[in-house]
This record gives structure tokens, C-alpha cells and sequence, in this order.
């Protein structure tokens, strides 16, 4: 058989050996799962429309677009993207958003006794980290998995994921100073700067407390409400809204829910594409260094 004779509405899954005459994707192993299969379980659609997709040449395998119906792909190393955006294969892992309320560290058990992430992670079968840490009395948006590739290259700064936090903070804010968090000031542990920043509230309104937008990359510990003392506006409450392409919405405080399809594609192609260019700026580096390959 091949694949231009193949029509999968004229057999199941079990009709196909390892030895049936299908396109393989390179080091999918000698066997696979055939890629409509996989995608309709994972719930993009059905084998149809996913049937449908792969002739219009919407998935790609390994960077490599695929049009064969008989494409099989081993789920465990094989990486599909569906429009551009990744897939998730591997049915055992969970992604969840979490609305930290306040007064909840990011703990998954906290020395202290204090109130920790164990009462919402205890809530599923599988053993959930937080990405990154929210402080105690931050609220707002944080993600739950028991995916440790995509959780490095979300919370590590190097990969250049973007927060997004709203901050009432004491005084009046002005243009010039949203300018300054813009240009970088001076903190204890090194310079930071704000990738983006502006007034929310009419500070015309206010004489006492203002609302402001940031967005920055940084990893540092307590990084907002540091950079916002130390240009005169202390934090009265703080709330991060966005993590990379996630937004918190309507999510009530101290409630969570899974990630949609779109919103996982999303999370997944930038924890694919940091990996690939940790890879790669891996290669230049031994390339510039010959002893580290063994020349």
C-alpha cells in the first residue's frame, strides 16, 4: 500500500501493523501512531478534520511539515504543531491557571504553617509545581504542572517570557516616572528596567494612590514592589494579570481552571522555541570552543 491509495475512513487503527508500507517521521522509531489518531485524542479534532489539516499541509512534525495521511509519529519524542502552534501529546500532563489569592505562599509546604499551593495542587491525581513564585501578599495569576521543560523555560528570565502585574501604589504616578521605569534605575542586586509601563488611573483623580500597568521579564525576588519604592511609589496591592500569552480574565480569586487548547499551543511553541535556541546557542558555543568537541 501507499500513501496515495490510502483512505483511513476505509480502516481502523488495528488494521495497521508496524509493517504496513506508512510515512515515518525521522527517529520516530520503526513503529508509531498514526498522526489523526493522536491529534483527535488529544482533542484538537476529529480524525476528519484532522485528516483534512494534514492535506492542507496545517501540521508539522519535528519542524517538517507533513501532508501524508499515513503519517505515523511517536508520541513520546515526536513534536507536532498544529497551525504553528504546539501540541501537547502526552495525556498525563496537566497545565493549570490559578488565581493566588493573598496570604498564600508559593510553597508546595510551607515551614512556617503558613497557607500554601498543597490545598489546590492536592485537588489532582498527578504531583503539580508552580512556575515561578508569586509572594505572599501578590495575588494573581500562576500555573500549575507537572511539565518540568515547559515550567524552566517559562519562569527562567534568560528565555525572556514577559509578567504583566497591575500595582496600587501610594502618591501620585507620573509620565516622568513611568519614563524612568522604562529607562532602568538602580536597585541593591543590579540594574532593572521595566519592559513596559503605564498609568491606568487619572492620577488628576488622586492625590493619595494611583494604578499602574508593568511588564518585565526579570525573575528577581519581590522585583515590582522593589523598583516601585525605590522610585518613591510603595505597593498598596498588587495583582499579576498576565504570564507570557496567558491572561488571569475573569477568573475569580483562588479559583482555578485548565488551559484552553489555544492557550496551551501557545505556552508550548514558546517553551519549544526557547529550547531550540538554548540548543542552538549551545552548538556556537562548542564551535567556538574546539576542545569541547573533542578536537
Amino acid at each position: 500500500m501507499t500513501s496515495d491509495d490510502f483512505n483511513p475512513k476505509d480502516y481502523d487503527a488495528e488494521d495497521f501493523g508496524p509493517d504496513d508500507d506508512f510515512v515515518r517521521i525521522p527517529d520516530a522509531g520503526p513503529t508509531g501512531v498514526r498522526l489523526q489518531k493522536l491529534l483527535a485524542a488529544a482533542g484538537i479534532a476529529s480524525r476528519r478534520v484532522v485528516e483534512e489539516y494534514i492535506v492542507e499541509g496545517r501540521i508539522s512534525v519535528n519542524g517538517v511539515v507533513v501532508k501524508e495521511l499515513g503519517t505515523r509519529v511517536n508520541p513520546e519524542t515526536d513534536l507536532v504543531s498544529v497551525n504553528g502552534l504546539g501540541v501537547q501529546l502526552d495525556q498525563s500532563k496537566r497545565y493549570i491557571m490559578l488565581n493566588k489569592p493573598t496570604g498564600v505562599v508559593s510553597s508546595l509546604n510551607d515551614e512556617q504553617g503558613r497557607p500554601d499551593l498543597s490545598y489546590f495542587t492536592d485537588q489532582f491525581e498527578e504531583r503539580l509545581y508552580n512556575v515561578g513564585r508569586l509572594d505572599a501578599e501578590t495575588s494573581g495569576l500562576l500555573i500549575l504542572t507537572n511539565d518540568g521543560d515547559l515550567a524552566h523555560t517559562l519562569a527562567h528570565p534568560s528565555f525572556g517570557v514577559t509578567k504583566t502585574y497591575v500595582a496600587k501604589v501610594r502618591g501620585k504616578m507620573t509620565a516622568q516616572t513611568i519614563a524612568l521605569l522604562q529607562r532602568g534605575i538602580e536597585l541593591e542586586d543590579g540594574p532593572i528596567k521595566a519592559d513596559k509601563a503605564r498609568i491606568l488611573s487619572d492620577p488628576a483623580g488622586s492625590q493619595t494612590h494611583s494604578v499602574v500597568e508593568i511588564t518585565l521579564h526579570s525573575g528577581r525576588n519581590r522585583i515590582v514592589r522593589r523598583m516601585l519604592a525605590e522610585v518613591g511609589h510603595p505597593v498598596v496591592d498588587l495583582v499579576r494579570r498576565q504570564f507570557g500569552p496567558l491572561n488571569l480574565g475573569t477568573l475569580p480569586i483562588g479559583q482555578m481552571r485548565e488551559l484552553s487548547k489555544a492557550e496551551l499551543g501557545q505556552v508550548l511553541t514558546i517553551s519549544r522555541d526557547g529550547a531550540e535556541a538554548q540548543e542552538r546557542y549551545a552548538v556556537r558555543q562548542a564551535d567556538k570552543n574546539p576542545k569541547k568537541r573533542g578536537l
